[in-house]
């Protein structure tokens, strides 16, 4: 409520100041322009406060989790005030990527092999100034796991790299194959019903830091590929806790949002043209397994899944990719606590794909579901530059679990 105040404070000073210099100019100074622009600020500010600013539902498979969620992640229940000049889902979509600030972020890279010849690019923030945890053995680690052809430069990575350096943890970001730069070493690059490359930086990062902490964010595409490696191993995993922003539920429904047109012309063909050209880079690896001309004609990321993604990783039919994919038949199995913070206009993950009754199946498992928020938008404040009401979910949640999740197996 604070920062509602703030920011409707700055909002009236620039009203007025706005105001001042039409009534100078002498066109709205007969006071009629001004009564219709209060009017309509007011009108707007009516609309905003009781259709827009709404609280999250959180959806909770037990008393448990809902209750530790309450008492050391109040984010989670407290209004969400969406920017009140750019709420609508599209707008929170498209706006992020240029508005939001890039924390500089100084990565070490590492390369790991995987059983089939491949190499998988690591990117880490040891954080080794840590004043919180100085013993690097015992500095709680968090994974953090891209979009569908983000790397560890996306702006909602930095973020989170940011707010886990202000809380003294070390990251570490895992690159899909073939996408952050480094050369492709088989014909091979990933998908998120595949786990194995993920299951493999799992053992990796753990083994080299067996006595800490150890969490995982995905975003995204990241997100559905860490729910179902989570609701394929069960509870045991290294994880301790994992959380998952903007995640596509049930990948017909995805895509199906995705082909409408105004959708398809806004987001489809240009994320298309990413995974073309991401993989036109590595061409020759492919050639010899995959009509990659045929490739490059897709006009959809469905086409694109069907002449790639699906012949690749040995599905007979694009139909058995996306059932496979799809993380909502997983979500049950999921033996960790995990939250999952979606906006239910999110044209990227429909709302009625959201698996609400499954998740009041599963103690571990926890929705927050915004009115309004986009596909990892969730813009906030005036100018939302710094910060967003993603932001805030990840580091009170992994804050949570790293300091108290140890009352969760007391509840």
């Amino acid at each position: 409520m604070q920062r509602l105040a703030m920011d409707l404070r700055v909002l009236s000073r620039e009203l007025s100041l706005y105001l001042e210099h039409q009534v100078r100019v002498g066109f709205f100074g007969s006071g009629v322009g001004i009564s219709l622009i209060l009017g309509f600020s007011v009108a707007y500010a009516c609309y905003y406060l009781s259709s827009i600013a709404k609280k999250p539902q959180l959806v909770t498979g037990g008393e448990s989790f809902s209750r530790f969620l309450q008492d050391h992640c109040p984010v989670v229940t407290e209004t969400y005030y969406p920017t009140v000049w750019c709420w609508e889902s599209r707008g929170q979509t498209l706006l992020r990527p240029f508005i939001t600030s890039k924390p500089p972020v100084q990565y070490r890279n590492e390369l790991i092999k995987t059983a089939d010849g491949g190499q998988i690019s690591l990117d880490w923030f040891d954080n080794d100034n840590s004043k919180n945890y100085m013993d690097a053995s015992t500095r709680p680690t968090i994974l953090l796991l891209p979009g569908l052809t983000g790397t560890s430069k996306e702006s909602y990575i930095l973020h989170m790299i940011h707010l886990s350096e202000e809380l003294g943890y070390r990251c570490v970001v895992f690159n899909n194959r073939g996408v952050a730069g480094e050369n492709l070493l088989t014909p091979r690059t990933y998908c998120c019903a595949n786990t194995e490359d993920l299951e493999t930086v799992i053992h990796h990062v753990h083994s080299l830091y067996p006595s800490a902490t150890f969490l995982a964010a995905g975003v995204s595409m990241g997100g559905m590929l860490l729910l179902n490696y989570l609701g394929k191993i069960g509870p045991k995993t290294p994880l301790k806790a994992a959380a998952t922003f903007s995640v596509g539920w049930n990948t017909f429904a995805c895509s199906e949002s995705l082909e409408k047109p105004l959708n398809w012309l806004l987001f489809n063909y240009y994320l298309t043209t990413c995974l073309q050209s991401s993989i036109n880079k590595h061409r020759h690896m492919f050639v010899k397994q995959i009509d990659m001309d045929h490739v490059m004609k897709a006009k959809s990321i469905r086409e694109f899944d069907k002449r790639f993604t699906s012949v690749m990783f040995g599905y007979q039919t694009i139909d058995d990719y996306y059932t496979d994919a799809s993380p909502n038949r997983r979500l049950k199995s999921v033996g960790i606590p995990v939250l999952c913070l979606n906006s239910v206009d999110d044209v990227f993950s429909p709302s009625h794909a959201i698996p609400i009754e499954t998740a009041k199946q599963n103690p571990n498992v926890a929705l927050v579901l915004t009115s309004y928020g986009g596909h990892i938008g969730f813009l906030e404040g005036i100018w939302p530059r710094q910060s967003t009401y993603m932001d805030r979910v990840f580091k009170q949640f992994v804050q949570a679990m790293v300091e108290h999740g140890h009352e969760l197996s007391n509840m």
